[in-house]
């Protein structure tokens, strides 16, 4: 399947919803919103309250369910991965209930949009959970990870890539901000909420944005046959390089400098900086903003290789849930910083669930103006 774009891709000040750290709290008033994100390999949700400028976190809920599992090889979601799914999903409709929560938006993203079944699939959904789940366009998944990284867009960045590496794909998102007064380049990112073709003065403009139908699920299933470590990581790699072709800053041969920033918002991109941080407990205060350089990613990732498969499933900073699918978002990660190398990879644990709250509370006004400053 060839990445999707759109057909021109040149591309209102308010603050991003920051997420606290997912503590369940009862709530004190009724303005409660959830969302939902339904990916190829997990299942995520968020329930918060609109709190100034910024979001507090009520209540969360993740599960990995493999819904895309056997997606490459069938074109179809499988009987087991959508009753696994469905389990999942009536978790998440016990804590809306259990929370009264009124405003929510449920998504689901890559393995739905391609599966031949998926109408079938949301047909059952509605059916055994009630809840109204959307399948999103590939544009609207890039938006929502884009607008949720704004506040670690540095005030210095002209040239910014904005990567989410998902289960079933991947979303690249080039954005020049060279037009735009450094204390206005986050509130410019968060205008992009609205569309990525706002050519008006001192707008961000995206220059290009791509979905590359291969994420650490399906890159894997991919190359499920090569029994080779270090070959497999190799073939992985190559294969991602190549759907690259249609992506304007690759083909154009656009160069990192010093006002260059590329933000990963991603598990991969988060496990790489915990085993950065030798954390063996993942804690979300010393990743999220976290910047590392290519010389420190390409370290983790050759430590990964070093280990095997048996080491990087019995490394703790790896987690179990996701060593199967961390040398796949690796390979993804090392291509791109092969082709861009910067000392500015800035580490988002935030991405479509917080633009989903973020787009809900600005539309309906609950969040204050102020507070989006970006970083230095």
């Amino acid at each position: 399947m060839a990445p999707r774009r759109p057909a021109g891709a040149d591309a209102s000040s308010a603050p991003v919803p920051v997420a606290s750290p997912a503590v369940t709290r009862q709530p004190d008033d009724g303005s409660l919103y959830a969302a939902l994100d339904l990916g190829t390999n997990s299942c995520r949700m968020l329930i918060a309250r609109p709190m100034g400028s910024q979001f507090q976190v009520i209540d969360s809920f993740s599960k990995p369910v493999q819904l895309g599992h056997g997606l490459e090889a069938s074109g179809r979601l499988s009987g087991q991965s959508m009753i696994r799914t469905v389990h999942a999903l009536q978790v998440c409709r016990r804590k809306i209930e259990q929370h009264g929560v009124r405003r929510m938006r449920l998504v689901a993203t890559e393995a739905c949009r391609r599966a031949r079944n998926s109408r079938d699939f949301l047909r059952m959904i509605k059916h055994e959970t009630g809840l109204p789940l959307e399948i999103i366009p590939a544009e609207e998944e890039a938006r929502l990870a884009v607008i949720s990284c704004a506040p670690l867009v540095s005030l210095r960045t002209e040239q910014l890539l904005v990567v989410d590496i998902g289960g079933g794909s991947t979303e690249l998102v080039w954005i020049d901000l060279g037009d735009v007064e450094p204390v206005e380049r986050p509130r410019a990112i968060m205008r992009l909420a609205d569309g990525f073709h706002d050519c008006s003065p001192g707008a961000a403009r995206v220059v290009d944005w791509i979905s590359v139908p291969l994420g650490v699920a399906t890159l894997r299933d991919q190359f499920d046959d090569v029994t080779d470590d270090p070959a497999r990581f190799a073939l992985m790699s190559w294969q991602f390089e190549q759907m690259l072709e249609g992506f304007k800053p690759y083909t154009t041969g656009i160069k990192a400098d010093d006002k260059f920033q590329i933000i990963g918002t991603s598990g991969t991109v988060t496990t790489v900086a915990a085993s950065h941080l030798g954390l063996k407990r993942y804690d979300r205060t010393k990743v999220d903003g976290l910047t590392m350089t290519t010389a420190q990613i390409d370290r983790v990732i050759q430590n990964y290789l070093a280990l095997g498969p048996d080491g990087r499933r019995a490394d703790p900073r790896i987690g179990r849930e996701r060593h199967a699918l961390i040398m796949s978002g690796a390979a993804i990660l090392q291509t791109l910083m092969r082709v861009w190398p910067t000392s500015r990879l800035s580490v988002a644990d935030r991405g479509l669930r917080e633009g989903l709250l973020y787009a809900q509370m600005v539309r309906d006004g609950v969040l204050t103006s102020d507070g989006l400053m970006g970083v230095a």
